[in-house]
């Protein structure tokens, strides 16, 4: 058996822009991404603390120390520049595997995405 387990959550991001005209994805502050031990193009899920609205997309490399979390495509609709987001990875693993699992979670700062 197989089990779906978070292994990496970027824990309350401020979204800086929201780019209906781009194709569909995330793109996310490189620091970030290594911090969280996310790879560009994984599947990630996406949820607005703000309306609660929820997307799974991927993940594209944004410039470093930028603090950039760019909702882009369709769900440029759902989100909005300042909403705060929580942004989640899973992985397959065995129940061996999850048991002692310690996934990577980080806490930006609300205000300028920067690791603290």
């Amino acid at each position: 058996m197989q089990l779906e387990i978070m292994k990496s959550k970027i824990h309350r991001a401020r979204v800086t822009e929201a780019n209906l005209h781009y194709i569909g994805s995330v793109t996310i502050d490189e620091d970030l991404i290594e911090a969280a031990g996310l790879y560009p193009n994984e599947k990630v899920s996406i949820v607005n603390i703000n309306n609660g609205e929820r997307i799974e997309t991927y993940v594209i490399k944004g410039e470093r120390g930028s603090g950039k979390i760019g909702i882009n495509g369709a769900a440029a609709h759902k989100f909005s520049p300042d909403d705060l987001v929580i942004i989640m990875a899973y992985a397959l693993m065995s129940p061996e595997e999850a048991t002692g699992f310690k996934p990577s979670v980080i806490f930006p700062d609300s205000n300028t995405n920067k690791l603290v």
